[in-house]
């Protein structure tokens, strides 16, 4: 009885504690430890770099923490009341298997010596005879009863055990991984907090704007080039009509992360099949086939998964296909299909998932149009139907990012157990970089451009991208400014206050704090990592060389109308 009542507590309690969990977690079961914590490492691997953030990115990221330790806290203490709970029964089963080495021994002993005949012959009546078979069989059978059961009890109670030290490692390992990423978060957020800390919400508004403000995908039709935003010798280029000038060209952007559906269609030119082109851009992975849902929910509804939504996916010009770009199409409707099921918390094995897709580029575009008129993109989803890509390391479908152009080189990142490789996208490693890069093969409008306008098309009264000696230089002096030289750094904005409103620093008063007033040349240098290192500038006051990060934020505060950087991996051009 003691032994039953302690059971019935532990399930209950094991139920209690599991189903808060579960309200946390809702792709595991409840006591299903080894899911919930591979689950939660999922949401660690997915933490975002925090010098890639604003503000308020920061402090998602802390909450994001915070979610996460209290979701472990949760996991450790229902451990630590498995473990007490392993300790009381292992002290009651101790006692009950003194009282089954009894039981044994007496079986044993029974069926040695029983025999019908001395029970019949001792018996006084044929009743007497009848009932004492049956109290003996009886006894014969609870014996057997409890043996059984205290022997399985015994197994469950050392599978329990070994569950319980496996999920304590797995705890320890994701803590440790934790604290790590934390730790580095903190220092990240206190390095970008004391470069950022005084700029105003105006101002991180324009870093925004100037490092985004493009589609992360192509979109069903990909634009053509800008007029004026190519370097010299392209068709893009403009002479500005000075000298000395100077602009910044970006590689690529903006995430830079997972497949590059320009690299893609490059490769698919150069003879690639779809499964080189996905392990490539993913790594160590398989393409599996599975069973999928019967759909989707999405924010404007729920779509049949392979038969509506896939065929609406809007991501890469279906025209590729006729222009040797089709395995580049069954490349992206893998990755789209994953990334989809992925999104909403589709897991092999654990199929149901409760998530909704946004159809916007905030997830992936999904089109009706697109699915009424899919053209061969609706072959390429067909002869791809249920491949998905799945981690050899996790067993896990791929969050498979993509994005139009990474400029040459794609950063690794970790999601859902996976760790996608970093690598030069050329025909030649880091060394046919740039000229034999995927994407410059395959003609990617934005593999290396000068930006000067906003998505809408607005350039605030800037007819290219190029700058003077002297606006380069005022550029330099706002690094100076926000580097701690002295100054309001909340005046360090455009000078074009007809676009932007506030009280900006004239070039002879950013002057006057910083002390440059030309540049005569520049160069950068370019780190194995797909990242500019430093810009060093030949100027008035010698030599000075700039932390690439750095430079890039004083260019996108400070550079005239929308002028602004991109990528981190960026060269500036002297004309």
């Amino acid at each position: 009885m003691k032994l039953v009542l302690a059971v019935l507590v532990i399930l209950l309690s094991l139920y209690v504690l599991g189903s808060k969990f579960y309200t946390l977690a809702s792709n595991c079961p409840a006591t299903d430890y080894d899911c919930q914590i591979k689950e939660i490492q999922a949401e660690i691997d997915a933490l975002k770099p925090a010098h890639e953030q604003n503000e308020k990115e920061l402090a998602d990221l802390r909450k994001q923490i915070n979610s996460i330790k209290s979701r472990l806290a949760n996991i450790d203490s229902q451990l630590s009341a498995l473990a007490k709970s392993i300790a009381a029964r292992e002290e009651d089963l101790e006692l009950q298997k003194q009282l089954l080495e009894i039981r044994v021994s007496n079986l044993y002993v029974r069926s040695r010596v029983y025999s019908p005949l001395i029970v019949f012959l001792a018996a006084n009546s044929a009743a007497e005879f009848t009932r004492e078979l049956v109290i003996r069989e009886q006894i014969t059978a609870e014996d057997r009863r409890v043996i059984g059961s205290l022997a399985d009890e015994l197994i469950k109670l050392n599978q329990d055990k070994e569950t319980l030290k496996n999920a304590q490692a797995s705890l320890t390992k994701t803590k440790t991984q934790l604290d790590q990423q934390a730790g580095f978060l903190a220092k990240e957020v206190e390095k970008v907090g004391s470069y950022l800390s005084t700029l105003s919400s105006r101002q991180n508004e324009l870093l925004a704007l100037k490092a985004g403000g493009f589609s992360a995908s192509i979109g069903d039709t990909p634009p053509t080039l800008e007029p004026c935003s190519g370097p010299p010798g392209s068709s893009a280029f403009c002479d500005p009509g000075f000298r000395a000038a100077f602009a910044a060209f970006s590689f690529g952007a903006p995430h830079r992360k997972g497949m590059s559906q320009f690299g893609a269609f490059g490769r698919s030119k150069a003879g690639q099949s779809y499964q080189q082109i996905l392990q490539s851009y993913y790594g160590d992975v398989e393409i599996r086939k599975v069973g999928m849902p019967a759909q989707i929910n999405t924010t404007v509804g729920a779509l049949a998964f392979e038969g509506r939504y896939l065929r609406g996916i809007a991501e890469m010009p279906t025209k590729w296909a006729d222009e040797g770009g089709y395995e580049a199409l069954k490349a992206q409707a893998v990755a789209a299909r994953s990334y989809a099921l992925a999104y909403v918390g589709w897991r092999i094995g654990n199929p149901s998932a409760g998530g909704k897709i946004c159809v916007t580029e905030a997830c992936q575009v999904y089109k009706n149009s697109k699915a009424d008129s899919p053209g061969r993109w609706a072959e390429a989803v067909s002869q791809t139907e249920g491949e998905v890509l799945v981690s050899k390391a996790s067993g896990e479908i791929v969050n498979a990012f993509y994005a139009s152009t990474a400029g040459g080189y794609t950063f690794s990142y970790a999601s859902i157990g996976h760790n996608t490789p970093g690598l030069w996208d050329t025909s030649d490693g880091k060394g046919g970089w740039p000229d034999q890069s995927w994407e410059k093969k395959a003609g990617s409008p934005w593999f290396y451009k000068a930006w000067f306008k906003t998505r809408s098309g607005a350039s605030c009264g800037k007819a290219n991208p190029w700058l003077t000696s002297e606006e380069l230089a005022d550029i330099l002096n706002a690094w100076r400014v926000l580097a701690g030289a002295g100054g309001d750094v909340s005046r360090v904005s455009p000078i074009t206050t007809s676009c932007f409103s506030g009280n900006p620093y004239s070039l002879s008063d950013l002057q006057n704090i910083g002390g440059f007033n030309s540049v005569s040349d520049v160069s950068v240098v370019y780190g194995n990592d797909g990242s500019t290192q430093t810009v060093g500038f030949t100027t008035n006051k010698g030599q000075v060389g700039v932390p690439a990060e750095e430079f890039k934020k004083a260019f996108n505060l400070r550079a005239p109308g929308y002028i602004g950087i991109k990528s981190s991996l960026f060269n500036i051009v002297k004309l």
